[in-house]
């Protein structure tokens, strides 16, 4: 009976352990009145021996910082450390929560465990973050690339800054913030406040939506290549795009067609959707104006259910006067002269139309199980956003039913 009782008692003093030490618990404020904040780093330099000198963009990010008696930061209303360059895909939900491989973070909120947006109108804003609206003071600082917390850092390596703003956020409004480039030559800095719109839209359910940005700094392009990020995967993007740039839309199915004689893939482009012009992009890194947004079918390819799509998105940049007809530089991987580009929106790694593939990011449509379906395709809001060297694609969930089993 004694053992009994202290096989129990050990039992139960491992299970208050356990939960001790093994689990967390977070508790939220629950904010009245909130706006939904997103942030991304898009300093993307670094990567060739002409950054040799400059600060690494490696961020603390703090709202409505308190200060001591020296001027040096102590803590903030909100911290997002650790901000560093953003990934060339944000994905339509909060991939990088519980992420223990770093701390390194490709966005905020991305891996700080903040009270998140909800579904709005459909839309699913997990990927923003809960801030109390009003106005707020927006502060920067360099921080050196290490594990270490922000406020536990020696002394003299806290209050670097690069940049201070305020800003002011509406009530239940969805604002993504840009840190940038603004020129390459003088290298002036700065921040652009997005109010996005897409929420308020009536969008159809049927069709896939994408805008353009070129947030590029000015004077980038014409800069000599070898002061520009060295980045391969970035195709042609990674000396730039001219400042005026017609946008041309090919999608294919997942069938490979046939293999060039090099052994790249060769797809034949789906009716209808064969270089087909789409839009106009300008680069423009001071106005926060929402870009329009244009569509395509989420289902062109006759020959599937309505149900699943596997087809895929190649988009093509080319200064106006060219377009797919008269495409001076088909095969050519990078010496452009920032006249053409090409961005494919794959579903994986071997979706890849030639040799010449430019950037290759994930496709925009949504493969996921929802109810009976394993997979159903869904439409998603996109924006292309070309930054100096890179392009990036953030893709915006619809609401989707949950999967029966």
């Amino acid at each position: 009976m004694m053992k009994m009782q202290i096989i129990k008692n050990i039992v139960s003093l491992v299970l208050v352990i356990s939960c001790v030490t093994g689990c967390s618990k977070v508790d939220y404020t629950k904010i009245a009145d909130p706006a939904y904040l997103r942030v991304f780093n898009n300093f993307n330099y670094g990567f060739s021996l002409g950054d040799k000198d400059k600060k690494v963009p490696f961020l603390c990010m703090i709202v409505n910082p308190t200060f001591d008696a020296e001027g040096k930061p102590v803590g903030g209303q909100i911290i997002g450390d650790f901000l560093d360059v953003r990934d060339y895909y944000a994905p339509p939900y909060p991939s990088h929560v519980g992420s223990s491989t770093s701390v390194n973070n490709p966005e905020y909120p991305g891996k700080e465990n903040v009270l998140a947006g909800p579904i709005v109108n459909g839309y699913d804003l997990s990927s923003w973050a809960q801030i109390p609206s009003g106005t707020h003071r927006f502060m920067f600082f360099y921080r050196p690339k290490n594990t270490v917390p922000y406020f536990k850092l020696d002394r003299n390596l806290i209050g670097d800054l690069m940049m201070d703003t305020t800003v002011t956020l509406t009530s239940h409004e969805v604002y993504t913030m840009h840190l940038l480039q603004k020129d390459y030559n003088t290298k002036e800095n700065g921040i652009l406040l997005r109010q996005e719109g897409f929420h308020k839209q009536p969008l159809s359910d049927s069709l896939a939506y994408v805008n353009f940005y070129n947030y590029s700094a000015k004077g980038f392009q014409d800069a000599g290549n070898d002061t520009k990020p060295e980045v391969y995967k970035m195709g042609q993007f990674q000396g730039g795009v001219k400042d005026r740039m017609d946008v041309y839309l090919t999608i294919y199915p997942n069938q490979v067609s046939a293999l060039t004689d090099g052994g790249a893939y060769r797809f034949n482009a789906i009716a209808g959707y064969k270089g087909k012009y789409f839009a106009t992009v300008e680069r423009n890194n001071s106005s926060n104006t929402v870009a329009p947004y244009f569509s395509f079918p989420v289902f062109v390819n006759p020959a599937e259910n309505g149900i699943a799509t596997s087809s895929w998105q190649s988009w093509e940049f080319f200064l106006p006067g060219l377009s797919p007809a008269n495409n001076p530089y088909h095969y050519t991987f990078t010496n452009t002269d920032g006249n053409w580009a090409t961005l494919n929106c794959l579903n994986n790694g071997n979706d890849k139309p030639s040799a010449s593939t430019g950037a290759n990011l994930p496709n925009m449509l949504v493969n996921i199980h929802s109810g009976i379906y394993n997979p159903r395709t869904f439409a998603t809001v996109n924006s292309i956003e070309i930054v100096n060297g890179g392009v990036y694609l953030t893709t915006i969930q619809r609401k989707y039913d949950k999967p029966v089993y």
